[in-house]
């Protein structure tokens, strides 16, 4: 009877937790033309799911290139790892909302194999030029322009399309009246005849070719304060500051990837002589995924089989840091794969302009006068570089006047407005995309709250949602730098960071134990030993007394 009323309270104790392992938790993943797909998953369902859930459904077999985004309740992006599970990842509340979009650009965009994958790179750089991450000089934005518009709308028709068919799309984040000429002229005379397949591989081998391309900027401040934009391409470690990159380090002279803190490293080697690159992120979390996005792209673009590649860390006596490993395959691996496809191409469906809520929509012989030009307001919930449709209808509001008042501007503007006269100020976590120089920009970013609070909430936005997000990142920080002094000032902080591992407490018990031995062998032996000297030094001396005494007798 013990027993079993035992077994029936293990039974009960139990119970909640196998319901909870049960429970079916939806997911909505956007795709790159931002459509939704949804699934079920339950608490131990990994990352991996959700990414071959997403390939079954474009039917995509080159896969190696793309990923899960989300962002945390702080306003942090994250990659999802496929070999975690995927509620311990996410911090927000259920239902989750992630993104799917290319987390590792092709070096050679000719050598993907299948025009489906094609396109979908071809998606991911249409949303990098409207969001202002892919920099181009004005021709090259111009060109880039032309073959968007040839794939979504194929060939001009002079009784379809009016004198200013160009004007009601947004394709870059600011767009001057010459600029949307130039597009015109393009449109109707070099790329007529050009299928949409055709138009985004023109679009493709233009884009690879440019600095920017395949740059997930991360803003920074360097040692002299000065605000940079970091990135990893499939050359290596790149640094913008203004339009122009200042620092290109190749992934063969790359050493080492580290961050402590808000510090992020790069260590590495130019012209024979050490590098030590040093650069600030506004929080922790956003540099300890600088780091790990520096990371896996080293592997993947690095190494030549993923075997190669080694588990990495951060840390130090000191600092706890974080260990890391990439998962999966590498470019080349990728590549050699490609070329062993040997299938049917599938169907690939496309969404023209009307259909993707990323652009305004122009349908065959209706041009819609009154659409609401879509500039990026407050960063969304699902991914804070683009644009939500779902916003409140106050902010629609505000972002309506906003942009008509910039598009007004700019078509009196006499001055040639060209991609590349412009400051490189793309997204940041926390602010409107693109970043507006006039409002701050991303130094907001890099303010310190405990200094100045009036001010930042001032320049920032007189919305009291930032504000009160504002005012919780600053106590968060607050914390954050007492917790940080405390735990400097304390001398067994380190210890105890050390100790943490059970392995490591085994070993540092044993070690205490042997080192309290080899002391109470000392205290014990070294008296003794002691005192046998004195005892042989007294029979010593006893004994030439003795020899003495009989000497002088004889």
């Amino acid at each position: 009877m013990a027993n079993q009323g035992r077994r029936m309270k293990m039974l009960r104790f139990r119970s909640p937790s196998l319901r909870s392992l049960d429970q079916e938790i939806q997911v909505t993943i956007r795709l790159l033309d931002d459509s939704e797909i949804s699934c079920s998953i339950q608490r131990e369902t990994k990352g991996q799911f959700l990414v071959d859930h997403v390939c079954n459904h474009y039917s995509l077999l080159e896969k190696d290139y793309f990923g899960i985004r989300y962002v945390d309740p702080e306003k942090q992006r994250h990659w999802l790892e496929p070999n975690k599970p995927i509620v311990k990842q996410m911090k927000s509340q259920q239902p989750y909302t992630m993104c799917f979009r290319v987390k590792f650009y092709p070096h050679e965009p000719m050598k993907i194999k299948e025009e489906l994958t094609r396109y979908l790179l071809y998606l991911q750089l249409k949303r990098d030029v409207y969001h202002g991450r892919l920099l181009c000089p004005f021709a090259d934005a111009a060109y880039l322009g032309a073959c968007i518009v040839q794939a979504e709308l194929g060939d001009y028709d002079q009784d379809e399309h009016p004198p200013d068919y160009i004007q009601d799309f947004k394709l870059f984040p600011k767009q001057s009246l010459k600029l949307e000429r130039k597009i015109i002229d393009i449109h109707k005379n070099e790329l007529r005849g050009q299928c949409s397949a055709v138009a985004e591989l023109h679009l493709l081998q233009r884009a690879h070719n440019l600095e920017t391309y395949g740059v997930d900027p991360h803003p920074c401040k360097d040692f002299t304060g000065s605000t940079a934009f970091l990135g990893f391409t499939a050359t290596g470690f790149v640094v913008f500051q203004g339009n122009k990159r200042i620092h290109l380090l190749k992934w063969a002279d790359v050493n080492k990837l580290k961050f402590e803190g808000k510090t992020f490293y790069v260590i590495g080697i130019q012209k024979e002589k050490k590098l030590v690159l040093t650069f600030h992120t506004s929080t922790p979390a956003a540099c300890k995924h600088l780091w790990k996005c520096g990371v896996e792209n080293q592997a993947f673009y690095k190494c030549a089989k993923s075997s190669q590649i080694k588990t990495v860390s951060s840390s130090n006596i000191f600092f706890k840091g974080s260990r890391f490993r990439y998962s999966g395959r590498v470019a080349k691996e990728v590549i050699e794969a490609s070329s062993k496809i040997q299938r049917e191409p599938p169907e690939v469906h496309r969404l023209h302009f009307g259909h993707s809520r990323s652009f305004n929509s122009l349908s065959h012989k209706n041009l819609i006068i009154n659409m609401e030009p879509l500039v990026p307001a407050l960063p969304s919930t699902n991914e804070y570089e683009e644009t939500s449709a779902d916003n409140g209808k106050s902010t629609k509001s505000h972002t309506h006047t906003k942009a008509n008042n910039t598009y007004t501007h700019e078509e009196e503007t006499s001055g040639v407005l060209t991609i590349s006269e412009l400051v490189y100020n793309p997204c940041a976590s926390m602010l409107p995309t693109p970043v507006d120089d006039g409002q701050g920009g991303v130094d907001l970013l890099f303010q310190s709250p405990i200094q100045s609070p009036a001010r930042l909430l001032r320049e920032l936005h007189a919305d009291p949602d930032i504000q009160a997000q504002l005012v919780a990142e600053r106590v968060r920080d607050r914390a954050f730098e007492r917790a940080r002094v405390v735990g400097r000032s304390m001398l067994g902080s380190g210890l105890r960071l050390l100790t943490k591992n059970e392995r490591v407490n085994t070993c540092v018990l044993s070690a205490v134990r042997l080192i309290a031995m080899v002391i109470g062998v000392l205290l014990v032996a070294v008296p003794m030993l002691l005192l046998l000297l004195e005892s042989d030094i007294d029979y010593v001396d006893t004994c030439l007394s003795n020899i003495s005494f009989q000497n002088h007798g004889h």
